[in-house]
């Protein structure tokens, strides 16, 4: 059985991006202004982000995750024990209704 943990922590997310060779990004086009980056994401290298995803630097997107209030939801581990790259971005008050 797989068990999906919760956390706000900047370096546990990062740690845990950066492990399976994934960076931090954003959804071209969906921010309202220039400053704004929309929907966050993480992109894995091979994946199908390529043309709707575009990197940014933690601190930017550790910037609009906190301002968007959010909690990251991932995975340690899939069932067969191999690394996991299954994560989401939740707000925080739904998390702390899980």
């Amino acid at each position: 059985m797989t068990t999906s943990r919760i956390t706000t922590d900047h370096e546990e997310i990062r740690r845990w991006v950066e492990a399976r060779e994934g960076r931090p990004a954003h959804v071209k086009t969906t921010g309202k202004s220039k400053n704004d980056l929309g929907v966050l994401r993480v992109d894995f290298p091979g994946y199908s982000g390529e043309d709707t995803l575009e990197a940014v630097d933690w601190d930017r997107w550790f910037e609009a995750f906190d301002e968007n209030e959010l909690a990251f939801v991932y995975q340690d581990r899939t069932a067969d024990g191999k690394p996991s790259r299954f994560n989401k971005l939740v707000s925080r008050e739904r998390a702390e209704q899980d």
